[in-house]
């Protein structure tokens, strides 16, 4: 049976909470098709996440990696289409920021995913889940984890499939913040198991 790897993160910045833990782990171990999926929380700290990330990758050896960011404010599910080779924004959960800094030297400029994002949006739709493409996933740890299994799908073809998915709040979180939208967790898990399992298709 082959592995999918499903990576989410911890709260971070002004969000107490982040759905996307939520999700990894409701999906751990579960079986789609052909493939085991092996859920993950990543730390929101420039330093660590690659560390933890790459170990995973290394661990789980997986055909496919798909990772979660939380979009708070985003009404749609949201895959990204390009991941860009800069680290910059706020300080993470840690305090350490970066402005205009590379993720990796010899990288190249940027990587397109390559999940099947039209169709994860196309499926999502015509299930009723709002969701479009998203072509920027912005310049903090999203974008830096989108990059890196990315740069690491290029060198090893093990690798079918690797990118990103952003998701809007839960309604928990919503209620917290009390100024974005939000979907029931149910919902959030629903569609992304959709994805997953459209990402299997065209594996």
């Amino acid at each position: 049976m082959q592995k999918l790897l499903l990576t989410g993160f911890e709260p971070f910045l002004s969000n107490p909470l982040n759905p996307t833990m939520d999700i990894v782990k409701a999906l751990d171990g579960k079986i789609l098709g052909n493939y085991a999926i092996v859920g993950r929380v990543l730390a929101v700290d420039f330093k660590q996440a690659p560390r933890q990330f790459l170990t995973l990758i290394e661990e789980v050896q997986p055909a496919i990696i798909v990772s979660l960011g939380l979009a708070a404010g985003s009404t749609r599910i949201s895959p990204e289409r390009v991941a860009i080779n800069v680290k910059d924004g706020e300080k993470d959960n840690s305090g350490n920021a970066f402005h205009d800094a590379p993720i990796h030297e010899d990288g190249d400029v940027a990587y397109f995913s390559t999940l099947p994002i039209r169709q994860i949006v196309n499926r999502l739709n015509e299930a009723g889940y709002p969701a479009a493409i998203s072509n920027s996933a912005g310049t903090y740890l999203c974008n830096n984890i989108m990059y890196e299994g990315l740069y690491y799908a290029k060198f090893h073809s093990s690798i079918k499939r690797a990118g990103f998915i952003h998701i809007p709040a839960s309604f928990e979180l919503a209620i917290q913040n009390g100024r974005i939208a939000g979907w029931p967790q149910k919902d959030l898990q629903a569609a992304i198991e959709l994805a997953l399992t459209e990402c299997i298709l065209n594996d």
